[in-house]
């Protein structure tokens, strides 16, 4: 501490005390002086020479201390009393200032002196060092030397500014040599009792290489790194020999072996080498890491000359037992010997368990310690820890024998397709519903699950190239799936279409006529649909699983739209068939209405027999499919409405052919439309036990569809005399620009072609001029009535016939 001061006392001394030239030149003039330490270019290097000429004069280095140090103490008592002495007697500024130069003076003689002092300290301490250093290298007492040559490295740094000094520098290459000496001492301790050829010396470690290693920490980096080297080669030795390539247990099939030995060989060293090497050299783990480096080398060498003797089941075998290795080593190991840095995942949130693809993936590794490969491989397995930092570290030499994990999955999955489709012909369509209500067929459970467990196989094996083959594994069969399974048991549509006569209609009671397709029929279409629903679903959520677990550079090339397009086809398709169906049902009675004397019809009754026909079809159709479809709730909306999309246009259509209509027959099928119109917009919930408001997009198709029906009946019971009022009838309540439905509406009213021409000559002189810029064409937007309107009409309608 005495020193510090006084270095630090010296450095601002240094700074105050800076003479110019002329200054210093007085000074030497007013007290002249031969003293070295005087003189304003004192050196402390050549003022010590001078003092120490040898190193034998070392030995009187006390006693110079001493003088020094008694002189430093005289000098300050001497400006001590000069200081006080002008104090006392007041003399004049120039008495003082001539103190000041003394004072300056001196203290330029302590501080040189106080480095001298230092010096003198370092350079004992590094002589008597360096001695020590090769005296203790010499006896190999490391313990001693792992100390001592740090202290030393230390105090060299001190003279780096002092290299040029002959004697400085033949410390420090004397330094040099010691540690380049011990170096190769080391080496050869650790070589005489760990040999690379031969056997391993028995016996515990010693306590000259526990201290060797001490040392080697000091040393250049390199000798550290050449023990360690050298030690875990002797350590693998072994190794190397047992499992030959051309050795029996090299094969995969007793690839639990390796993984034994190595256990077996930690644990005997943890035993006998634990305390041998420093705790921060991870020893124990760098052994590990370099027997997978070499089995990594050697499975890939004794696979790539037996690559026709790999099995699926035998590379799945050694690839378990290998990634089990893995995950043992990161329970054990942090990793911080590897270079590659652990990479983190982000969280999953918790999915709905009923699909495969939104399960948590977690399960446990109970099986995997059984003697029995097969149940090892059935059971899938947890994915790789994220945060494995040992995953891949002997795995990833399989993966370029991974085309037969592949093939052997593009076989097993066209087995399990045609399984599928022999299943459902022995057995028929399924009759188990889901907790919804809704019938899915059990295979493609199954499908998908087991896509579930080669998409987790596969990442476990690689996250590379392996997993787009797969992908592409999985897009094919999944087409497969839809168009055999799926669409391929979709019931055929007959085109022979019964005849419906106005005979049969008046005799024919609810419930003695049945649809085209029967109840299982429909049963099995909506199974169809509920499947393929579930099947889209779960194909999104198959594809965004692949895209998780493969690499982020091959995230594009997972794709599996054109595999949802295909299910989405196969729905459409469905709900086609049930439409077409119901649609046909109904054409007969239609056919029958076109075909009644209308003309004939003397009194308002009832609903006609062909309605009660339709409704009868309705009810029979709908409540099935609404069941079967309770699941996919959507779908069945959309049969709604493409039913009556379907139905209202061809009911339209029919009802342009019934002419001539009399007065009474158009009032007849006005009140039949209504009856139909009721139906439709009962259609979604028509013979169910809980009354559901129809969605307001299918209500509003209904009531714009059924409307428009009863417009034409109105314009036709309308009187058409005088001709300028029925146009602008028509024009009014059915908004329609176009010549030909208003020909139909004449033709149904039963004009004869003279009157018709008249009319249609005055309809177009009464239809309003198109807006300037507007297409030419006759269109009209007049606003139809409201279907509250129109429900006031036909109650009085309704009661105007109980009059008759």
């Amino acid at each position: 501490m005495m020193e510090e001061e006084e270095f630090e006392f010296a450095d601002d001394l240094e700074a105050i005390l800076h003479l110019t030239p002329e200054v210093q030149l007085a000074i030497e003039q007013v007290f002249p002086s031969q003293d070295p330490l005087d003189k304003v270019d004192f050196n402390a290097v050549e003022y010590i020479n001078t003092l120490f000429p040898t190193e034998q004069s070392l030995a009187n280095i006390d006693d110079v201390v001493n003088k020094i140090r008694l002189k430093i103490r005289r000098l300050d008592d001497n400006i001590r009393t000069v200081v006080r002495g002008q104090t006392n007697v007041g003399q004049d500024g120039r008495q003082v200032k001539e103190i000041t130069r003394d004072i300056k003076q001196l203290d330029h003689a302590k501080r040189h002196l106080t480095t001298s002092i230092t010096t003198l300290n370092h350079l004992h301490m590094l002589a008597g060092g360096v001695d020590s250093l090769e005296a203790m290298t010499r006896k190999r007492q490391y313990g001693e030397v792992a100390n001592l040559l740090q202290g030393v490295v230390n105090v060299l740094e001190h003279f780096h500014k002092y290299m040029g000094i002959p004697q400085i520098r033949q410390l420090s290459e004397r330094v040099k040599a010691a540690q380049s000496e011990l170096g190769t001492q080391i080496l050869a301790d650790f070589e005489e009792a760990f040999p690379s050829q031969g056997s391993k010396r028995p016996g515990g470690p010693s306590n000259v290489l526990r201290d060797a290693c001490l040392v080697a920490n000091v040393l250049d980096p390199r000798i550290k790194q050449e023990i360690i080297k050298k030690f875990i080669r002797q350590q693998l030795s072994e190794y190397l020999v047992l499992f030959q390539e051309n050795q029996d247990v090299a094969w995969l099939d007793k690839i639990d072996r390796r993984y034994a030995w190595i256990k077996r060989q930690l644990v005997d060293y943890e035993e006998k080498y634990g305390r041998m090497f420093p705790e921060e050299w991870c020893m124990t783990e760098r052994i590990a890491v370099e027997f997978c480096h070499v089995t990594r080398a050697e499975l890939s060498k004794v696979m790539r000359t037996r690559a026709k003797e790999i099995e699926v089941k035998l590379l799945l075998f050694a690839i378990q037992r290998t990634t089990n290795f893995e995950s043992l080593l990161a329970k054990r190991f942090t990793g911080c010997t590897l270079t590659d840095a652990p990479v983190k995942k982000r969280p999953e949130s918790p999915l709905d368990p009923s699909n495969p693809f939104l399960e948590d993936d977690q399960g446990g590794d109970e099986g995997t310690q059984k003697d029995d490969k097969d149940d090892d491989l059935a059971k899938p397995r947890k994915p790789k820890a994220p945060d494995n930092p040992f995953h891949g570290i002997i795995s990833k030499c399989f993966e370029p024998h991974l085309y037969v994990y592949i093939e052997s999955q593009d076989k097993n999955l066209g087995e399990l397709i045609d399984r599928f489709v022999a299943d459902f012909r022995a057995q028929g369509p399924p009759k188990v519903a889901t907790d919804e209500g809704g019938a899915v067929l059990p295979s493609c459970a199954d499908l998908f699950v087991y896509y579930k467990k080669c998409m987790v196989q596969c990442s476990q094996l690689s996250t590379g190239e392996p997993m787009i083959a797969l992908t592409t594994i999985f897009q094919k069969f999944l087409r497969e799936y839809a168009w055999k399974i799926l669409s391929g048991n979709l019931p055929k549509s007959s085109s022979n279409t019964g005849v419906l006569t106005i005979s049969s209609l008046l005799k024919e009671k609810e419930g003695s006529e049945t649809a085209k397709f029967t109840v299982d029929e429909l049963c099995l279409i909506c199974s169809i649909l509920s499947t393929a629903e579930y099947c889209l679903a779960t194909t999104q959520q198959l594809e965004e699983k692949l895209k998780e677990k493969v690499d982020k550079i091959l995230v594009e090339r997972i794709n599996l739209t054109g595999e949802m397009d295909t299910f989405s086809t196969v729905i459409s398709n469905s709900i086609q068939l049930l439409v077409q169906d119901l649609d046909a049902a109904c054409d007969p009675a239609l056919t029958a209405m076109s075909k009644m004397p209308w003309q004939n019809v003397e009194h308002v009754g009832d609903q006609s027999p062909y309605v009660t026909s339709i409704i009868m079809h309705i009810k029979q159709n709908v409540p099935i499919i609404r069941d079967n479809l309770a699941s996919t709730r959507k779908y069945f909306t959309q049969f709604c409405i493409k039913f009556t999309n379907s139905f209202i246009p061809k009911f339209i259509n029919h009802l342009f052919r019934c002419k001539p209509i009399s007065m009474v027959g158009a009032e007849q099928l006005l009140l039949d439309t209504h009856s139909l119109k009721t139906v439709l917009l009962d259609l979604p919930s028509i013979g169910s036990q809980v009354l559901r408001k129809a969605p307001a997009s299918y209500t509003k198709i209904v009531v714009k569809g059924m409307t428009r029906a009863e417009m034409i009946l109105k314009v036709v019971m309308a009187p058409h005399e005088p001709p300028v009022v029925f146009v602008d009838n028509y024009i009014k309540l059915l908004a329609d620009g176009n010549p030909e439905t208003f020909q139909k509406i004449l033709d149904m009213k039963g004009l004869k072609r003279g009157e018709q021409s008249s009319m249609l000559e005055l309809f177009r002189q009464r239809l309003p001029t198109p807006p300037s810029g507007a297409d030419g064409g006759p269109s009209l937007s007049f606003s139809a009535p409201t279907p509250e309107q129109e429900s006031s009409r036909i109650r009085k309608l309704e009661k105007l016939i109980k009059r008759l």
